[in-house]
């Protein structure tokens, strides 16, 4: 009867350039994205691209450099874009690579039930223990139900990739592994300046003892932490974490002991962060990793009480549509889980969904508030969905306010340099009677 370690043993590719002979021709190929990247298997496509037959590259946020995206090897490679990062962005604008517009919590739905059915799954797992299950480490998301329904999987068994809790994958349900020893590509914090400390006590003040917190990555979510070391008992349960919220673990802010789901886990999907942060998740109890279908699942992370969901935005205008992943007609990035949590938060027992923004963008010359979104710009987060609006100039409470309360509540956090000309746009609107 042969052991997991003969299966494994078996399994094992002896070359990362083995795998271009397992792909047929015209694949689509999910991978594990961000930190979980299986960058050794990526190189060997790239490096191998003339043996490369159009094959199609599906996955999320890109931390590694994205060559398939690359104008040379566009004749080998389509990437697919669920969620456009700066590697990508360039291609999916020039027309190089395409763009899929889907909610997060969505995507392994599109796998299992074929909408986008998938030849080949390349995922990066942590070694197998005692019993041959290795772990997804910092990227479940999508990559479990890649895995579950691709007809090839190919594993990079990563030796530094964190060992968490939650779910895994036995070595029977791959069919080829290939070892690796790579550091995990780190997400240092962004500087938080004035505007972003200022928006952090905005967020804060709305923030009470035992709140659960979705929020993201980025100086305003940091901006948001460094301000609620004065609260207590404050839960996690989002679709990622970073940094900072090792920093209020630690500092005996969470303790997930108040949440009515999950009770004492930090419940995430995917991480992003430094060495500090891997090393924190790895073989640590207090941290659960779940599919994004589990942790943005409305009807899951709606069930749990004081839901404080916090998000960015790119524009809101005066309606309170949200724009999050445009600029004009130019696609920046994705709709993610903004709206799965928006819903979720609105669900939510004493809930409240925020959205936080700086009132400029170009150094103070254009504003973040508008009459109307720029020509080109979808909606990201409805009018209907809006909760609350955030600028370094005040708290805009937008649920169950009439039109002409929600344009006086945002024009009062738009810059003081807009406001004026803000209002002027909204009285020569057709539709000022509405707002006026």
């Amino acid at each position: 009867m042969s052991t997991w370690q003969d299966i494994f043993h078996r399994k094992q590719l002896k070359d990362a350039t083995d795998i271009l002979s397992l792909i047929p021709a015209g694949s689509r190929i999910a991978t594990g994205h961000a930190a979980g990247e299986p960058a050794r298997l990526v190189e060997a496509l790239v490096q191998n691209y003339d043996r490369a037959k159009q094959l199609e590259i599906i996955h999320m946020v890109p931390l590694g450099p994205c060559h398939y995206c690359e104008p040379s090897l566009q004749h080998s490679f389509r990437h697919n874009s669920c969620f456009v990062g700066g590697p990508s962005r360039s291609a999916v604008n020039e027309g190089r690579a395409d763009y899929t517009p889907v909610f997060f919590s969505q995507l392994p739905k599109l796998f299992q039930e074929k909408t986008l059915p998938l030849d080949v799954a390349l995922i990066c797992v942590s070694p197998p223990d005692t019993e041959g299950w290795m772990s997804y480490g910092v990227s479940v998301d999508y990559t479990q139900a890649a895995a579950r329904h691709a007809q090839l999987v190919i594993a990079e068994v990563n030796e530094l990739m964190p060992r968490t809790y939650g779910a895994r994958i036995h070595v029977s349900e791959v069919d080829y592994v290939l070892r690796s020893e790579r550091a995990l590509p780190e997400l240092h914090p962004t500087p938080i300046g004035p505007v972003e400390h200022q928006i952090g006590l905005h967020i804060a003040s709305l923030i009470a003892d035992g709140d659960c917190l979705q929020l993201g990555i980025g100086s305003i979510p940091d901006a948001v932490l460094s301000c609620l070391y004065d609260k207590g008992d404050l839960g996690i349960h989002t679709e990622m974490f970073s940094d900072g919220v090792v920093d209020l673990y630690r500092a005996g802010v969470i303790t997930n002991r108040r949440k009515t789901l999950d009770e004492g886990k930090l419940v995430a999907t995917f991480l992003m962060g430094t060495k500090k942060l891997y090393d924190f998740v790895h073989k640590n109890p207090a941290v659960l990793m779940q599919p994004v279908d589990y942790t943005n699942n409305v009807l899951v992370a709606g069930h749990i009480d004081h839901l404080m969901s916090i998000n960015s935005a790119l524009q809101v205008d005066i309606n309170g549509q949200v724009c999050a992943d445009m600029i004009g007609p130019q696609q920046f990035s994705g709709v993610g889980g903004q709206v799965d949590f928006v819903r979720a938060a609105a669900a939510s027992r004493g809930g409240r969904s925020i959205i936080a923004l700086p009132s400029t963008a170009k150094n103070g010359t254009i504003s973040r508030i508008v009459a109307r979104l720029d020509p080109g710009a979808c909606v990201t987060t409805s009018r209907y969905d809006v909760d609350t609006i955030v600028t370094e100039f005040g708290v805009a409470e937008l649920r169950g306010k009439t039109l002409r309360q929600r344009a006086r509540a945002l024009q009062s956090i738009a810059h003081p340099d807009f406001r004026d000309q803000l209002w002027d746009q909204v009285q020569s609107s057709p539709a000022r009677a509405m707002y006026v």
